[in-house]
């Protein structure tokens, strides 16, 4: 009866058990779900907690899939089959859409995920550090390579990688040391019950021919490591153990004991630094990610400016071939006039026509290029042209170029020192020293010896029926049975320090010729002069990018004072060519060479101008300066959400569409 009442209670709570780990499950389902549909609110580094569902941390978590979508903004500017961009409206666009922004930003979450991996004891993966340069068009400058261990979304290598690095660095000791023990508590367990049957040889130690055993084991164990470099154990053990043997005194025998076991490095692997140095590493690869994806910004937003002056470059040089074309035409007609009415030869229409297929081809050819362009710009201001609207939307820049008047000038010195504070590559580079050094040091602590200060405590219980099999036979000298019977009673002989068990001890592994430990300690020295040096010269690269710029900038602007007077007396001799022939001084083909020479110095104009905005965009990237000078906050990057519209100085709303020449537009 007592028997079927305990199988009747056992299985209601294992019933009860499993409604429990049913409805934890669901809940956590539920959470990962909510949690994949806010993906970009989700902080990584931090796990599932086993408060209030405990079964929380044995789930995967769940990542929203990336939006291939367009953000609603593009909308606003799409008006009869014609996509209007300003320039802001492009970089905005470009930070809410461009595929290059958006893979780079999944870098940040990604070493998030190092933090969390680093808290457990683990070692890290590495994080991205390179460049994302999948958008076409628009090409930015610069030297250098960036940070050690930059790709192109490359990332850097982890204790035991390849020892892969940009420009020749190395970094495969990165995160070496003394082995960490996890930082998260493990819990083991195990029960089995076992029935056994042992045919004896012999019935002097048991009494019996087969010996019979039925026994039930119960372990448990707790484990967690600390960074100070400390072990912490704790073990129970239960076992209940019925045998037919004559000569066991208690059958069933019921035996408990556990041991709280601490363990000390005192040398190798001793002290807060080598057992968290994966959590530090983790921690500035993290600030690492910050500054790459600043860098990514950068660099998207460069290069969204120069394919948005090649547009604007492109767009002006198709109405100066069209204005071209049409004078040609013109001329063309009057000259079959002439022809008809005998006032000048047919060779004249023959060579009007000449120059009137001519100058087709020229208008085609630029107009393909315009196409091109509005191509690359949409392209790089959205993640999805699968829209036929957008597809076959011509795309019309409602800003132009503009120079101004004086040209501010900058000591180059205080350039150098805007690009040595704010350019990306050297603060991944100098965080990048950081980890090294962090390692240098744990590679150093790994060459002692280990020494470890161990010690335990524990306890053992006993309880039990006599073995009436033993007591028949009744030995002359038999220990006296205990009077406990049940498991209580030997759980409660744990605590009653009937029967301790405890100890203080050291442990020494002394590796005596300790030639790995050498040689990664001076390798990782090695590696940490290698990227001080590396560091020098990304700063004497990043100098000579700034006066390169520099140099570019002042250049263009000549240029384009000189393709400005160039296009000024090609006008003025276009128009004595016009003034001669309307005189019958001249001929259609003079004014049409005229007229070609003057497309030819409108196109360079044009052409200089573009190129001096590109030399602008090139010295802002070169001095790190392109997000203070734009007024773009690097969390409407982050969140891929704009907030603050970007603001652009050299640059002047177009009025070409009211019908102003181009050439006065741009002055």
């Amino acid at each position: 009866m007592n028997t079927g009442n305990t199988r009747s209670t056992a299985s209601k709570q294992i019933n009860m058990i499993h409604r429990l780990i049913l409805v934890s499950l669901e809940i956590a389902l539920a959470l990962a779900a909510l949690r994949a549909s806010a993906q970009n609110f989700v902080d990584y580094s931090k796990p599932n907690s086993h408060f209030p569902y405990l079964v929380s941390p044995y789930f995967a978590h769940q990542v929203a899939p990336p939006s291939f979508g367009n953000t609603p903004r593009i909308e606003t500017m799409l008006k009869d089959g014609k996509l209007r961009l300003s320039l802001s409206d492009a970089v905005a666009l470009a930070l809410e859409n461009n595929l290059d922004l958006a893979i780079a930003r999944f870098n940040l979450s990604i070493a998030d995920t190092d933090i969390m991996r680093a808290k457990s004891g683990e070692s890290v993966r590495g994080v991205a550090t390179g460049l994302v340069q999948g958008t076409p068009g628009g090409g930015v400058g610069g030297f250098g390579s960036g940070a050690p261990g930059a790709g192109a979304g490359g990332t850097s290598g982890g204790a035991g990688g390849a020892g892969g690095g940009a420009s020749g660095l190395v970094q495969s000791t990165l995160g070496i040391g003394t082995n960490i023990d996890n930082f998260d508590p493990i819990i083991t367990g195990g029960m089995d019950i076992e029935h056994a049957t042992f045919p004896q040889s012999s019935t002097i130690l048991n009494g019996v021919n087969s010996l019979q055993q039925n026994s039930g084991i119960a372990n448990f164990g707790y484990t967690q490591g600390f960074g100070s470099g400390t072990l912490l154990s704790v073990g129970f053990n239960n076992d209940r153990i019925a045998t037919n043997s004559l000569n066991s005194l208690l059958s069933p025998e019921v035996d408990s004991n556990f041991r709280f076991s601490l363990r000390q490095h005192l040398l190798a692997g001793f002290g807060f630094g080598p057992n968290l140095r994966f959590i530090r590493i983790a921690r500035n690869n993290r600030e690492i990610s910050d500054v790459a994806f600043r860098g990514q910004v950068i660099a998207t937003v460069s290069q969204i400016q120069n394919i948005y002056w090649d547009l604007v470059n492109a767009y002006e040089d198709v109405k100066v071939k069209e204005r071209s074309l049409e004078l040609a035409e013109k001329t063309l007609s009057d000259d079959r006039e002439q022809v008809r009415i005998g006032a000048i030869a047919p060779m004249e229409v023959m060579k009007a026509e000449s120059e009137e297929s001519a100058r087709s081809q020229d208008l085609l050819l630029s107009q393909n290029e315009q196409q091109l362009q509005a191509l690359l710009i949409k392209n790089a201001i959205t993640r999805d042209l699968s829209d036929p609207v957008l597809a076959s939307a011509e795309v019309i820049p409602t800003d132009t170029m503009s120079i101004p008047e004086t040209e501010p000038v900058t000591p180059i010195q205080d350039l150098i020192a805007d690009a040595q504070g704010h350019r990306p590559e050297l603060a991944e580079a100098r965080i990048d020293l950081t980890n090294r050094e962090i390692t240098r040091k744990a590679a150093a602590n790994a060459l002692k010896p280990q020494v470890d200060l161990v010690a335990f405590y524990g306890a053992y219980g006993l309880a039990g029926l006599g073995n009436a099999a033993n007591l028949a036979y009744k030995p002359p000298n038999a220990i006296p049975l205990p009077s406990p019977t049940g498991y209580s009673s030997a759980f409660s002989d744990l605590f009653k320090n009937n029967s301790p068990d405890y100890a203080v001890g050291i442990n020494v592994t002394i590796p005596l010729r300790n030639r790995g430990a050498q040689a990664d300690q001076i390798r990782s020295q090695l590696e940490y002069r290698q990227a001080q040096l590396h560091l020098q010269q990304l700063q004497n690269q990043i100098g000579i990018e700034v006066r390169n710029a520099q140099f570019a900038l002042v250049q263009n602007r000549s240029r384009v004072n000189a393709a400005r007077k160039a296009r000024d007396l090609a006008q003025q001799t276009f128009d004595i060519e016009q003034k001669k022939k309307a005189l019958g001084a001249s001929t259609s083909n003079l004014v049409l060479q005229a007229d070609r020479d003057l497309a030819q110095a409108e196109s360079n104009f044009v052409a200089a101008m573009s190129t001096y905005e590109k030399s602008r965009v090139e010295l802002d990237r070169a001095t790190g300066l392109t997000l203070a000078h734009t007024g773009i906050e690097i969390e409407d990057a982050v969140r891929g959400t704009v907030q603050q519209t970007p603001t652009f100085s050299g640059v002047a709303p177009r009025t070409i569409a009211q019908g102003q020449d181009p050439k006065t537009e741009q002055n």
